[in-house]
């Protein structure tokens, strides 16, 4: 089902929230800035989870728009 979703939103026949585009390129910029929160040279291991958080929440997002998306379908 996540890649008729994904079809669905390549071929804009269903719109994305703007909060999460704007979590997904906030995602991308943050993992691959040289600045971090939790530096992973000071912390090691433990220093990934701000970075897992990130990802986590852009997760939580993309359900939401799956659902969305689900519901408009069966409507």
């Amino acid at each position: 089902m996540w890649w008729k979703f994904l079809k669905a939103v390549t071929h804009r026949e269903h719109h994305v929230a703007p909060t999460t585009w704007i979590a997904a390129i906030a995602a991308v910029v943050y993992t691959f800035a040289p600045i971090d929160l939790i530096p992973e040279v000071v912390l090691g291991p433990l220093g990934l989870t701000d970075d897992i958080g990130v990802w986590g929440i852009l997760a939580v997002l993309a359900v939401r728009e799956h659902r969305r998306w689900q519901a408009a379908v069966r409507a």
